[in-house]
């Protein structure tokens, strides 16, 4: 049996759907940073009271350096309630071929100069109203941890399966690394 053709061992498996480690904040930080601060949207996942977990699309406000994650949303929204009783959340965002979840705390944030800053005319157009206005209530959430893939594209993707299948060796899959975004 060719080189090519034979299984590759339990061994070998394991190793090739693990994600690279975590290389520490002073990594992981500016790469999660440079990963989602142009996406628009992510699904914002919470736990429910009876432990279910809820997701929902949410506009992304701001993602600072530190890799710090800025929501607006209606002061009577259940995600409210969900953070109040269980702030650990999870974040999802895919754009392009890059995907990143990340976890982390979320807070509400009473700070009427954070939401003027962070305030834009699309959060105008939502809210219908100033940021000032109780209806309108900050989320702050405080990564901690996280995975990526940033997939090289499908043309690539196919190219390298279709070389893996025809000459052997591993197909193109891109980078997968877990993140430490805890400072």
């Amino acid at each position: 049996m060719s080189t090519a053709a034979q299984k590759p061992t339990a061994d070998a498996r394991s190793q090739t759907s693990r994600p690279d480690p975590a290389q520490g904040p002073a990594h992981d930080l500016p790469k999660f940073v440079e990963l989602v601060e142009g996406a628009r949207t992510c699904m914002f996942t919470t736990v429910d009271e009876d432990g279910s977990l809820v997701s929902r699309p949410m506009a992304v406000q701001a993602v600072d350096p530190d890799g710090t994650v800025w929501f607006f949303c209606f002061s009577d929204a259940p995600k409210i309630a969900q953070i109040e009783s269980n702030a650990e959340v999870n974040l999802s965002f895919g754009q392009d071929d890059t995907w990143v979840s990340a976890s982390g705390t979320a807070v509400l944030v009473e700070d009427v100069a954070k939401k003027r800053e962070l305030w834009n005319p699309f959060a105008k157009a939502w809210f219908q109203c100033e940021p000032e206005d109780e209806i309108v209530s900050l989320i702050r959430v405080d990564t901690t941890s996280g995975e990526y893939w940033d997939s090289p594209g499908k043309a690539i993707a196919l190219f390298g399966v279709l070389k893996a299948l025809t000459v052997g060796g591993e197909p193109i899959d891109g980078d997968n690394a877990k993140l430490d975004l805890a400072e």
